[in-house]
């Protein structure tokens, strides 16, 4: 194992190598024991399963909120799992090199303890990438070119506005209202509007899959707020993205802030390029819409939204020019 790219993210964790790629892509979810709360049952896509209706004795954990670590132990248990499911055995005891990717507005307390997380889950030579440099990157842009770029990262805790030039940081805006509280605000829609409430995977489920959905409706199983009985509500895509609308106003809003800070010539490179979008939120219906009507740029969608983190911190293993640039 020649190292490991990760993206330890809020929503999914996504790992990659440069061998072979993405080689895991699952939820950043782990089932515990009450009485053992620090030693991963299941991790990822098995233990999400099992959201909202775990056993007694048993329950789910994430380990990470906002892009960053909530709990040392849990985290460092999460990442303990995740790296022995993809590296053989035979070569957990190499110790491979790690490039971890971090939010671009995390304190420096946050950042010492990912690096910590990461040495003692059984990496070496951790180090720190930002992750809209490391998402940039994995999109095919190089970021110590003299020209300006404009990401926007919106991932499952926080959404990040980042413009960045030759190997330095220009601007940068964090709006804590991104993919979880996009999937609150339709629980409490459905509850306010229609009297439904319905679990927590049912409305995530319903979130993302309004990229795929076009101009059809939703169905969605519940439980009626009055009766207790189960009940179908059938949302159509305008409805659901309505009932987003006031979240991703303030992710409109954070963008306005840092295009404030922007000098003056940046902005002809970011007309120029185009405003990259990347994280989760970047496959929510009319969301790439709103932000090119709100501030003016070209909006693309980058080729692998949900993944080029990883692949940027993947490619940061061979090239550690771009890591003392930007050297979390």
């Amino acid at each position: 194992m020649d190292g490991l790219g990760i993206d330890l993210g809020t929503a999914n964790t996504v790992v990659g190598s440069p061998s072979d790629g993405i080689i895991l892509n699952e939820p950043s979810v782990m089932l515990v024991k009450a009485k053992d709360p620090y030693r991963a049952m299941l991790v990822g896509a098995d233990a999400r399963e099992l959201v909202g209706r775990t056993p007694a004795g048993l329950s789910t954990v994430r380990p990470m909120r906002d892009g960053v670590i909530v709990d040392l132990d849990s985290a460092r248990a999460f990442l303990k799992a995740i790296i022995r499911k993809v590296v053989p055995p035979w070569q957990l005891a190499l110790r491979p090199k790690g490039v971890i990717a971090v939010p671009a507005g995390a304190t420096p307390l946050e950042r010492r303890a990912l690096l910590e997380v990461g040495q003692e889950a059984g990496l070496r030579k951790v180090a720190l990438v930002p992750e809209p440099v490391a998402g940039a990157l994995g999109a095919g842009i190089n970021p110590l070119e003299p020209r300006v770029h404009l990401v926007v990262d919106i991932g499952g805790g926080t959404a990040e506005m980042t413009a960045f030039c030759y190997g330095g940081i220009l601007a940068h805006q964090s709006c804590k209202l991104a993919g979880d509280e996009l999937t609150s605000a339709l629980y409490h829609y459905l509850r306010a509007e229609h009297g439904v409430v319905v679990g927590e995977l049912t409305a995530e489920n319903a979130k993302i899959h309004m990229h795929d959905a076009g101009e059809q409706s939703l169905i969605l199983e519940g439980r009626d707020a009055s009766t207790g009985r189960v009940r179908l509500v059938t949302l159509s895509t305008d409805e659901v993205a309505e009932a987003l609308r006031p979240t991703t106003t303030e992710i409109v809003h954070a963008l306005a802030a840092c295009q404030e800070e922007l000098p003056a010539q940046a902005v002809c490179d970011v007309l120029a390029e185009g405003l990259i979008v990347m994280g989760g939120g970047a496959l929510l219906g009319g969301l790439t819409q709103l932000l090119e009507e709100a501030s003016g740029f070209p909006v693309k969608v980058a080729d692998h939204p949900l993944t080029c983190v990883a692949e940027g911190a993947t490619r940061c293993l061979s090239q550690p020019e771009v890591l003392s640039a930007f050297a979390a």
